[in-house]
């Protein structure tokens, strides 16, 4: 793959989860309050500036592998037990690939709603029933996939440019209220619990579902064999991003609540920036659906890169077909990114709960953070600790512990209770496990029928690479 990023590229790209951020916290505060939302965000988001600054260390250990965290915690467990990798891989990739669907049917709403509401014909597909903002969805499907497969340089351009406007519409949000004193604060609720069960239960379901969207920044480690710098770009570019969703995720919620009240958020979550940008500019709300489309396109053309490296490093490591295993003429794991068009435009056509297919693919998502930050561990404390160009003080051994105790516990407890979001079911925590069950299967199949080298548990294989030579901007 080229070497042709710097750490602003790719923080340009980990910033488009955090530049959305108005397209996403509308859910959580709704159901929890504006105060119970910014414990949630800010909690999530400071773990994972935590977790961040373990993978800049791994990154520094693997500086020439694609895929991300996924692979990383493969290389990790390989000697313990060898499918942790495979399952990890895959729910890493499903977490991100499956994401282009639902984004891509919340554009689609909301382009909808804005300028073609009376467009209410609809036709069935014998398993979906499928309207303008289903084929809305399919095009940009199909967008982000032309502008990821031919070079990483269309996508960071793009991203780019939507982050600016995405990070004006924020900046208007956070300015405007506390300058024009439309900003009211006694208002704000905490409900963090009032949903019958305990605050406990409560916070572990919903720090799940945010764990994806601020989790997400770890995107910038997937890029570190396309860095000009690897040693230095990956750290900078991780701990920059997350630093910046901190910020972003503890800000927002709190003063969109405090402008247009949390009804009117609870009642739409996602259509209440038009009231908040009528009230903020007396108008404008084309705008603000403007700058959502764009930053919910934007964030599909993410996931497309993330799933896309991370496809084709499982298949460069041995964890599933190795038909995957190539990059296009423009170095960029074409086929990897087809296959993800391909399942998301049928999941944009033939799924119709879409909120319950993500949740299932968070699952997976969150058993690769777990495999990621116990093997951070691992690596540390293990036989022969492979040689690195950035290493954290070992303090930071008990703080990997802590981060993969407290995500598990996220996991599980959002396995046993996923309806309290009301997010998904007993069938979303299925199609969990049955999209894991799959990678392992394939991960069998790779092993077993196309190498023939036989399913083993543990591998032996040394752990650790060279770090790659320094590119000058020139080369």
């Amino acid at each position: 793959m080229e070497r042709t990023m710097t750490w602003r590229d790719a923080f340009s790209l980990a910033v488009t989860l955090p530049a959305s951020a108005l397209a996403i916290i509308g859910y959580s505060t709704g159901a929890l309050g504006a105060w119970g939302a910014l414990a949630i965000w800010g909690v999530a988001s400071l773990i994972a500036l935590l977790q961040n600054f373990l993978y800049a260390e791994l990154a520094s250990v693997f500086p020439r592998k694609p895929g991300g965290i996924a692979l990383y915690a493969h290389e990790a467990w390989k000697r313990y037990f060898s499918p942790i990798g495979a399952l990890a891989s895959v729910g890493y990739w499903a977490g991100w690939s499956f994401a282009l669907a639902f984004n891509g049917l919340a554009l689609g709403s909301l382009a909808k709603a804005q300028w073609f509401a009376s467009a209410d014909w609809t036709f069935s597909t014998g398993l979906a029933t499928v309207g303008l903002e289903h084929l809305i969805a399919a095009v940009c499907v199909v967008i982000v996939w032309l502008l990821n497969v031919f070079g990483i340089r269309p996508a960071v351009r793009v991203s780019y440019v939507i982050n600016l406007l995405a990070l004006a519409v924020l900046a208007i949000v956070i300015v405007v209220p506390i300058v024009s004193g439309d900003l009211d604060l006694g208002a704000l609720t905490w409900g963090l619990g009032d949903q019958g069960a305990s605050p406990f239960v409560v916070a572990c379901v919903w720090l799940f579902l945010a764990g994806w969207t601020v989790y997400g920044t770890e995107i910038a480690a997937t890029f570190s064999p396309e860095y000009r710098d690897a040693r230095r770009d990956t750290p900078r570019a991780l701990l920059s991003s997350s630093g910046f969703a901190l910020v972003i995720f503890m800000v927002v919620p709190v003063m969109s609540a405090g402008v247009v009240g949390e009804q009117a958020i609870a009642d739409d979550p996602i259509g209440f920036n038009v009231a908040l940008f009528d009230q903020l500019l007396g108008g404008g709300s084309w705008i603000v659906v403007v700058a959502l489309c764009l930053a919910l396109l934007n964030l599909m053309s993410v996931a497309t890169a993330d799933g896309g490296r991370a496809l084709y490093g499982m298949a460069r490591d041995g964890l599933t077909v190795r038909q995957l295993d190539r990059v296009n003429r423009f170095h960029v794991p074409g086929r990897a990114m087809t296959v993800a068009l391909v399942i998301n435009l049928g999941l944009v056509f033939f799924v119709g709960d879409l909120l319950g297919i993500v949740f299932a693919a968070n699952l997976g998502y969150f058993f690769a953070v777990v495999a990621a930050t116990s093997g951070y561990v691992l690596l540390r404390r293990g036989p022969n600790p492979p040689p690195r160009t950035y290493r954290l003080p070992g303090v930071w051994v008990v703080i990997a512990a802590g981060l993969a105790v407290m995500n598990l516990t996220f996991l599980v407890v959002a396995a046993t209770h996923p309806s309290l979001a009301g997010y998904g079911g007993l069938k979303e925590v299925v199609i969990g496990i049955g999209v894991l069950a799959i990678g392992l299967a394939l991960f069998a199949y790779r092993r077993v029928v196309q190498d023939r080298t036989g399913l083993r548990l543990r591998e032996r294989e040394p752990v650790g690479e060279a770090e790659p030579p320094t590119l000058s901007r020139a080369e």
